[in-house]
């Protein structure tokens, strides 16, 4: 007995912070979440079925207001917190950042960062729905023969341009000051406060058509945002476009090589996972606070 308890306060004891899974299309993020918790719990077999990957791409709904911890159960805890980040909606796929003990604390820390995320987001030129998406009503239909890689890069460029600037006026920092440059370099200029969606880089990865890909790094998205985002550029270009796939490759420090896929939702991977992540984790949020405490203290001074 004593054993028994031994081991489980040791599992309790590592099951304490953040880990990221990879959440498939077609899944949503309560049965990912759902399926963590009874396979760490309860020692359950993951029975949810297998979405088919799109495009043979490896498997690897919006933005939350505050983490959702989720308290339950089991043989092994008698009580577990399981709390969740940035949500992805049904349709997308990616790194999905998870809360367990503490972590659930640190969600809201997470949060309040203002983090940078980055996306691939792959669009299809010749058509408009409904809901921005390839696989919504058809409105129309248009020709897009005219579009060449370079008129769609220096859309591209606009739209990060204006984006920037936005980004600066929400960051109370000035275009021309060397501390905006600074913090520019490092990848710092965050805003001070929750702002409306920003990109804070934008780049065309492959330009295919119809088919096109681009990588978004943006702060206080969803993932409807961005597909309106494929949307406005086929209006800019004089043709149509949808959104076929976006897929989160980044949040915060969590990139998909952390991410663990289905197979590796189990109590000794998302252990070594919390494991791994704990440092990453808390310098980024050590140097995102000392960034935005600095930052508040040079509003008051200036005031």
């Amino acid at each position: 007995m004593r054993a028994a308890a031994a081991a489980a306060a040791a599992a309790g004891t590592a099951l304490q912070g953040l880990f990221a899974v990879y959440k498939p299309p077609g899944m949503h993020w309560r049965a990912v979440r759902d399926t963590v918790e009874r396979h760490l719990v309860k020692g359950e077999p993951l029975s949810l079925p297998h979405p088919t990957p799109p495009n043979g791409h490896r498997l690897l709904p919006l933005r939350p207001h505050h983490p959702a911890p989720h308290r339950f159960s089991g043989p092994v805890f008698t009580e577990l917190k399981i709390g969740v980040g940035d949500r992805l909606d049904m349709q997308s796929s990616g790194v999905f950042v998870l809360g367990v003990g503490y972590g659930t604390k640190l969600l809201r820390k997470w949060y309040n960062a203002h983090l940078t995320k980055a996306y691939t987001v792959t669009g299809l030129f010749g058509k408009a729905t409904d809901d921005f998406s390839d696989t919504g009503k058809l409105i129309e239909r248009s020709t897009f023969d005219h579009v060449t890689q370079e008129k769609l890069e220096r859309i591209v460029s606009v739209i990060q341009g204006s984006n920037h600037k936005a980004l600066l006026q929400w960051a109370n920092l000035d275009l021309k000051t060397q501390e905006s440059y600074e913090l520019a370099v490092k990848g710092l200029i965050r805003p001070m406060n929750k702002s409306p969606p920003l990109i804070t880089a934008v780049r065309c990865l492959r330009f295919e058509p119809p088919e096109f890909q681009l990588e978004i790094h943006c702060l206080h998205e969803n993932q409807q945002y961005l597909r309106k985002i494929v949307h406005e550029i086929g209006l800019e270009l004089k043709t149509t476009a949808v959104c076929s796939q976006v897929r989160r490759v980044r949040d915060g420090v969590f990139v998909l090589d952390d991410a663990l896929l289905r197979t590796e939702w189990d109590l000794p991977n998302i252990q070594r996972a919390i494991l791994q992540a704990k440092q990453k984790v808390e310098a980024e949020l050590h140097n995102s606070f000392a960034h935005l405490n600095a930052r508040v203290g040079g509003e008051r001074e200036r005031t």
